[in-house]
């Protein structure tokens, strides 16, 4: 699963289509807060071509980018918040959330938890590595990711997942010169932002098929939360 659970099956994915614009919507409005125009606000241009290539409605992104900058009145005030704790069996886990209401996330988060167990600020970040991630395609055929992360400066990278996207992880100082590093060595950077990287994941195979099916169905509770923009979960993959 690595650093950050995803949805997986197609009825999943398909709900996860949805979630994907409200997040991409929430990250628009975010980065619209430094100026409206993405040519002269980088943040911005590289969510912006993010949201275009899932094919966001220009509509949906042309809104969220004027509500961010105050263009449609006073801009929308959002908060970044963690939530540490554990999934069914011990498995940790990091949620991130960015809230208009911080009291009513923070209801709907416990309740979700219930099923696992919400920690305290500190109980589970001790045993996650705060990173960079960077998601990126290669831009060429036969571009090689362990010679661009060397390259590029990256501490390390995840191979090619199903959909050929390649996780670069980085020093959290160090995200925004690697991403803009990488299409010099062969990959086209898709999304970059700061995460959690579990440093002693769950072996999968400790668990039962029973239990790592109540560990996926509790993640995509959790994920399902429309505050949620991030789940990072400590098993390995």
């Amino acid at each position: 699963m690595g650093a950050q659970w995803k949805a997986k099956g197609k009825a999943q994915a398909a709900d996860a289509r949805g979630k994907l614009f409200g997040r991409l919507a929430k990250d628009i409005m975010m980065a619209a807060k430094n100026g409206p125009d993405p040519a002269a606000n980088s943040r911005l241009r590289l969510v912006v071509e993010q949201a275009r290539k899932v094919s966001m409605p220009k509509d949906t992104l042309d809104r969220a980018i004027k509500k961010g900058a105050g263009l449609l009145g006073d801009p929308v005030q959002f908060e970044r918040v963690i939530y540490e704790g554990f999934a069914p069996h011990q498995v940790p886990v990091m949620v991130e959330a960015l809230t208009d209401n911080l009291n009513r996330t923070a209801s709907e988060v416990r309740v979700l938890f219930r099923k696992g167990q919400l920690g305290t600020s500190g109980s589970v970040s001790w045993d996650f590595e705060h990173v960079g991630l960077i998601e990126a395609e290669p831009a060429q055929a036969g571009a090689d990711a362990e010679l661009a992360a060397i390259e590029a400066g990256a501490q390390d990278f995840e191979p090619a997942d199903e959909d050929g996207m390649t996780v670069f992880i980085t020093d959290p100082t160090d995200l925004d010169l690697v991403s803009k590093a990488l299409p010099d060595h062969g990959f086209t950077v898709v999304s970059n932002k700061l995460g959690y990287k579990p440093k002693n994941p769950v072996n999968p195979a400790n668990l039962s098929a029973e239990q790592l099916e109540e560990v996926e169905n509790f993640l995509a509770a959790i994920d399902g939360n429309d505050d949620v923009q991030n789940v990072f979960v400590g098993l390995a993959d």
